[in-house]
């Protein structure tokens, strides 16, 4: 694969998630000219709430994007956590304006379709960003004269385009992948997720007054307001054997009952307060693996998908696209090393994160002696030093 970093080509971009559209966004924020396909032919509201982290907002500020989220977010001033086993509260972590103080940025709640309509507005607002729906990438392959061409299907027909460089943005179960030998799969947790939104004048006060975060035995449950505090986001998440590649498929609530069976009757109350629930298998991909190859390179969860419990997903994709952007300056000349450079940047911090999150995994689900001491010590912890647990993810921002 060419070394060379043609001004005159674009970088192509696969995926327009949140990752891949904030990608765009800080590439032709450096110069470059960016086309943007997603195997999609429309982009639809997927998905469900989101966090976004002082770190992620820092990103999200130098893309001149937190003015137009302002009124999609929600920024709650505490945590709740509480025991699914005894329905008792046990901690209150210090969020809002504790956090916005000590790291300069908010920490906001947002339905994951209101940020990326945002992001899209922003993009196609964006004079030097073409974005092509139903165009899945397939290939990257040298041409003569030192030249790449992105290789892709539109439809029934074939394409291709010149360009200088791929970013793989496209999730999870990503075919741009396949282009970086080394990589491992994608890894099934044996973890479900269940979500759901309701409208919250449609359930009691008390949940949406607070986010909460529930722990229990092989379960926990999250719940926070989105759109703005008109809808109560729900996530309910338990150890199943079930998976499927798709985003999301329609769930059983029923089914989701079974599971919640030893919970408190408010908090199945609230399950039962939807019939629109959405499920999907919780997966993986080792972030110690290889990001890049010659002009290829992987960011967000084609690189290294997480587990949801650091909250940290769609933060490590939002970071990953300006610590690209960084590195490939308009008149970078030698891409794949400013690949491995991106690389080499971020793999640690990544890799740190995903451990977290798995093992938080598994002190959420504790049951017995185990699960006594983790609630002990969270009756002993004062909320903001709680909060301050995690400066070090929640303080950085793309110029440190």
């Amino acid at each position: 694969m060419t070394s060379g970093g043609d001004s005159v080509q674009p970088i192509v971009v696969a995926g327009a998630g949140i990752g891949g559209l904030a990608a765009a966004l800080a590439l032709r924020a450096q110069g470059h000219t960016v086309v943007l396909m997603d195997k999609v032919p429309a982009l639809e509201e997927v998905g469900a709430g989101l966090q976004l982290s002082p770190n992620a907002c820092a990103v999200l500020d130098q893309l001149g994007l937190l003015d137009d989220l302002e009124p999609f977010a929600c920024a709650p001033d505490n945590l709740r956590i509480w025991s699914g086993g005894t329905g008792r509260q046990l901690a209150t972590v210090r969020m809002g304006a504790f956090l916005k103080e000590r790291h300069g940025y908010p920490f906001w709640q947002i339905h994951r379709a209101d940020l990326q309509q945002v992001l899209l507005r922003k993009v196609e607002a964006t004079p030097g960003i073409t974005v092509r729906l139903g165009c899945a990438v397939q290939d990257l392959t040298a041409t003569p004269y030192d030249h790449l061409t992105c290789g892709f299907r539109e439809g029934d027909a074939a394409g291709s385009q010149h360009c200088k460089a791929l970013i793989g943005a496209d999730g999870v179960w990503s075919k741009v992948r396949r282009l970086v030998p080394g990589h491992a799969n994608t890894r099934f947790s044996g973890q479900v997720a269940y979500r759901t939104t309701v409208p919250v004048d449609a359930v009691p006060g008390r949940w949406s007054a607070d986010p909460g975060l529930w722990l229990h035995r092989d379960s926990h449950l999250v719940h926070y307001p989105v759109r703005g505090g008109r809808d109560l986001n729900i996530v309910a998440l338990a150890e199943e054997a079930w998976q499927d590649e798709r985003w999301s498929t329609r769930a059983d609530r029923d089914a989701l009952l079974r599971l919640f069976r030893e919970w408190p009757s408010d908090v199945r109350n609230l399950l039962a307060a939807s019939n629109e629930w959405l499920k999907w298998a919780l997966c993986s991909v080792d972030a110690s693996g290889p990001w890049s190859h010659g002009n290829v390179a992987l960011i967000g969860d084609a690189a290294h998908a997480m587990l949801p419990y650091m909250a940290q997903g769609a933060a490590m994709a939002i970071e990953d696209a300006a610590v690209l952007a960084r590195h490939l300056p308009q008149d970078v000349r030698n891409i794949p090393a400013a690949l491995r450079s991106f690389e080499r940047e971020r793999k640690s911090r990544v890799s740190r994160i995903q451990k977290i999150s798995f093992g938080n995994a598994r002190t959420f689900h504790f049951s017995g002696p185990l699960a006594f001491a983790r609630d002990t010590a969270l009756r002993l912890s004062k909320p903001e030093r709680l909060a301050a647990r995690y400066d070090d993810i929640y303080g950085w921002t793309p110029d440190r």
